[in-house]
């Protein structure tokens, strides 16, 4: 019986497996992705929080009350200077039930803002990643798979992009289309849509992916099995689907953190600069925008959606780190011009 039992094969488990049990025991990795999942949560939940609060993030309150020991208190209150902040506290404020971290300059709830303008942050930095990626890992593909003329076309257009600042770009890119929006064909997308920063975060870091893919393809592309395929006549398309990209996959994984950290960034940028997100919609970029005035009387207004952003940043980069070890320890895959 015992030589039955040691004859019989043990099982083996696959490298994705392998690569997630890796990636369990990184706690700061873990940690990391629990806090980002946190902050998604709560900026998902904002709905809840202003239909709970009862108050609105996008209209001006200038005649709201909010009650303070039993009495009703404006949250705006008009002076000599004209109408300025009343006496809506700083925060936190839980017993007042809604103004959690007060109010800013147009009487708006800045934590109904910050939780509205968390989600437009993620839902812009998110559908820019899918952009960029898609785009990025179809011109790499293609321009490394066939070679040649198409090659030589995708690379010079890549490198185009390359050439300038992300930011500058950005910005370039945004004043040019933040007054008429984009008409191209059939495709219109109107002035202050969210698909504007989107489109225009997805298109300059469309480099950044594609360049690493092309290079992982030009490799792949001499290995025996693509060769093999040629030679028995198998479709381009269909070595590009079934061959090449699943030996990229672990790759465009550990682009999507880094790229939504990047994403992030530059999407608060544009927004701060009022390129962005428009108003009433709200970000992180605009809140921290509205709250440069009220720095030194209502500093929670502009540091508290500072701090999300630096959070969330900081724990995307960190649990992108922990996945590419856990993917691919010798990957040397970074978004940067190095």
């Amino acid at each position: 019986m015992s030589s039955q039992v040691a004859a019989m094969p043990r099982k083996t488990r696959g490298p994705w497996a392998v690569a997630f049990a890796k990636l369990a025991t990184d706690r700061a990795a873990m940690a990391s992705l629990a806090v980002f999942l946190i902050i998604v949560l709560a900026c998902f939940s904002a709905p809840l929080y202003a239909k709970w609060a009862g108050t609105d993030p996008f209209a001006s309150t200038l005649d709201a009350v909010i009650q303070v020991d039993g009495a009703d208190v404006p949250v705006m209150e008009q002076s000599t200077e004209g109408l300025g902040l009343g006496y809506t506290p700083i925060g936190p404020t839980w017993r007042l039930g809604n103004y959690f971290l007060g109010a800013d300059s147009q009487g708006r709830d800045v934590m109904a803002r910050l939780l509205f303008g968390g989600l437009n942050s993620l839902l812009i930095a998110g559908a820019a990643t899918i952009f960029t990626l898609i785009f990025g890992t179809l011109a790499g593909l293609i321009a490394g798979y066939f070679g040649g003329i198409t090659d030589t076309v995708l690379s010079r257009l890549l490198d185009v992009l390359w050439a300038f600042p992300i930011y500058l770009l950005a910005i370039s890119l945004s004043i040019v289309t933040i007054a008429q929006g984009i008409a191209i064909g059939p495709i219109e997308i109107q002035s202050g849509s969210l698909w504007l920063p989107i489109i225009i975060i997805g298109i300059v870091y469309i480099p950044y992916v594609a360049r690493p893919i092309r290079g992982q393809v030009l490799a792949l592309r001499h290995s025996e099995f693509v060769l093999a395929a040629i030679n028995l006549g198998v479709p381009g398309w269909r070595i590009l689907l079934r061959d090449i990209l699943p030996n990229i996959t672990t790759t465009l994984i550990v682009f999507v953190p880094l790229m939504m950290a990047l994403n992030m960034l530059t999407e608060s940028a544009l927004s701060f600069l009022s390129i962005g997100v428009q108003p009433p919609a709200a970000s992180w970029g605009t809140i921290i925008q509205d709250g440069q005035a009220l720095l030194y009387t209502r500093p929670l207004v502009a540091l508290v959606p500072g701090l999300a952003i630096a959070v969330s940043v900081m724990a995307l980069n960190v649990f992108g780190d922990g996945l590419r070890d856990a993917l691919d320890p010798r990957s040397k895959v970074r978004l940067g011009r190095d």
